[in-house]
């Protein structure tokens, strides 16, 4: 039965779908509410739809996340703003129950329509809520309720929000540690809405009951919301308040806690500024970075180059470095990974001569490291320290070792290295590329693995474009071309692959005089499959040669081809000839 024909879709036959044993009938409803909305009419909706909605007990977590979901934005269908606290009551039971992705969309809900609804409506419905749900007997009622307190604040007049305020402090104190969490995890946000004069009065002695929490899953919360306090306070009262906090954090006898710090290290330090991160935060960190557990040491090292961008140069070498130094050797690939993702980046903080007496050597470690995305990391930012140490060192460090990677024995690592490849002759320039790095590209062509051979073809056309059709001509497309009488039929069909990328590159008359004969040559094949392929090449080449080339050369090989006894090939030749017809009648 369609819906927009029926002027009133009768609530009963939602009923009946709602009540059905079948979810995705159920599901199907929910998904068309808005639509079962506009024929019932705004008001009939705030009258029926919405307190069926309220009583609807459906025990499904699917159905249940699919009404939150809608009903965030059902305001248009119960007659505007005006109205939106008629959506309250639906949403306010969705926030009690006990599937936690249903409750947060609930509230994600709830948020979304609060802060569209008047501040006149907020007092009287939206608040009286949050107090409901703070106060509920169970804990995913007072749960829910930490996530509206800031929209709910907003609009609250002074001794409501006195009042609010009290009610967070005991929701931060909750028997259930569940409570606790969800306080701790929505502070920052609370926090952001409260009068600057209450930060010191209220909010932190909230921050500090959860900092001090026996659940180590309250504190690793309470550490995310030290950066977004941080962000608030004054940075006398965050260096005050907020510093020993995270001091004594990184010290916690849970790592996860630590591993927390490590990750928001970075946030506290552009709060507290840089004079309090030199005295405090700086031997916190080199804990962090010496932590007994991987995890945290992996978090560490990954801000390293943040961390000092922070600090003078000075005290990166004096502190940093030796914990650098100690990473680049791990025991843990995880922790060299991370470290040679972003070391590149110290570079340009330490200057030219830390770089290459200090950094160098531990980029030539992290280069040679048996772990594949540890090399790999270092590789893909070798531009940064191109800029600092220059071209003539980094290609005598480094070139035994891209010249390692380019045939190691994970295709993946020889993979990154040919994406590379365009970018190294760029900064190396020409001379050098001639030398070293040609043969290697050529080697690439014949890979075994397809995805290498197919990079190694597209490497080929950059690296044309980078030096030009001239240099080209003199150093590419003849080891290329000598490549098509390869007896592998695979490797010629990549050498076919590489002509039609270099063709546009190379221009109508390199393209006429060398790459189409061997086209030509190629669609005389004894393989189908490079037949076919050869088809595709030239109906390519149409556009870049002249139309007296399609008609002398292009055009009787397709013809030949468009009789081949196999299927494919004259599918591909006639879909080509179709090609040739369009350019020649259009001439």
């Amino acid at each position: 039965m369609s819906m927009i024909d029926e002027p009133l879709y009768p609530i009963a036959v939602l009923i009946d779908e709602l009540k059905n044993e079948d979810i995705q009938l159920r599901l199907n409803s929910i998904r068309r509410l808005s639509t079962i909305a506009r024929a019932l009419g705004e008001a009939r909706t705030r009258k029926e739809l919405i307190p069926f909605l309220s009583e609807n007990n459906d025990d499904d977590d699917e159905v249940l996340l699919a009404m939150a979901e809608e009903l965030g934005v059902f305001i248009p269908y119960v007659g505007g703003v005006e109205y939106a606290s008629a959506l309250l009551p639906p949403l306010e039971g969705l926030c009690t129950v006990e599937e936690t992705c249903v409750r947060e969309k609930a509230v994600e809900s709830l948020c979304r329509i609060g802060s569209q609804m008047k501040e006149n409506d907020v007092i009287e419905s939206f608040i009286p809520l949050v107090k409901r749900l703070a106060a509920g007997e169970w804990f995913t009622a007072r749960v829910s309720s930490c996530g509206l307190f800031h929209i709910a604040y907003a609009s609250a007049l002074e001794p409501l929000k006195n009042e609010l305020r009290t009610i967070y402090s005991q929701l931060c104190q909750d028997d259930m540690p569940m409570v606790r969490r969800a306080a701790a995890t929505n502070l920052g946000k609370f926090a952001a809405t409260v009068e600057r004069s209450h930060l010191k009065t209220d909010i932190i002695p909230m921050f500090e009951d959860l900092t001090q929490d026996d659940q180590d899953s309250v504190r690793l919360l309470a550490v995310e919301s030290c950066a977004a306090l941080g962000k608030l306070l004054e940075p006398q009262d965050c260096v005050a308040q907020i510093l020993p906090v995270i001091v004594n954090f990184s010290q916690d006898k849970s790592w996860r806690v630590r591993y927390m710090v490590a990750n928001q290290l970075y946030e506290v330090c552009e709060a507290v500024g840089p004079e309090a991160t030199r005295m405090d935060l700086v031997p916190a960190y080199v804990r962090l970075l010496r932590d007994n557990e991987a995890e945290v040491r992996i978090a560490a090292a990954g801000k390293v180059t943040k961390f000092c961008r922070i600090l003078s140069p000075e005290l990166s070498v004096q502190h940093i470095l030796p914990c650098v130094k100690e990473l680049s050797s791990d025991s843990s690939q995880h922790v060299r990974s991370a470290l040679a993702s972003v070391i590149m980046g110290m570079a340009p903080v330490l200057g030219k001569d830390t770089t290459i007496e200090q950094l160098l050597p531990i980029f030539l470690s992290l280069l040679k490291d048996e772990f594949p995305d540890v090399r790999l990391n270092i590789i893909s930012k070798l531009d940064q320290v191109n800029q600092v140490v220059g071209i003539d060192l980094l290609s005598q460090s480094l070139l035994p070792a891209i010249v390692e990677l380019a045939e190691d024995r994970h295709w993946r690592v020889r993979l990154a290295i040919i994406e590379y490849i365009p970018l190294l002759a760029s900064q190396l320039g020409v001379g050098f590329f001639n030398d070293k790095l040609g043969a290697l590209c050529m080697q690439w062509l014949k890979d075994k693995v397809y995805s290498i051979r197919d990079a190694a073809a597209n490497n080929v056309k950059r690296l044309a474009e980078e030096f030009g059709p001239e240099w080209a001509m003199q150093h590419i497309v003849p080891q290329v071309l000598d490549m098509i009488n390869d007896p592998h039929y695979l490797y010629r069909m990549t050498i076919l692959y590489a002509v039609s990328l270099l063709a546009p590159v190379m221009g109508s008359e390199i393209t006429c005089s060398k790459l189409l004969p061997v086209v030509i040559t190629a669609s005389k094949d004894r393989v189908p499959n490079i037949k076919f392929n050869a088809a595709k090449v030239l109906q390519s080449l149409i556009p870049i040669v002249d139309v007296s080339v399609v008609e002398k050369s292009i055009r009787p090989c397709l013809v030949e081809l468009s009789e081949d006894p196999d299927v494919d090939v004259r599918f591909y030749a006639n879909k080509a000839l179709q090609a040739t017809n369009q350019v020649m009648m259009s001439s």
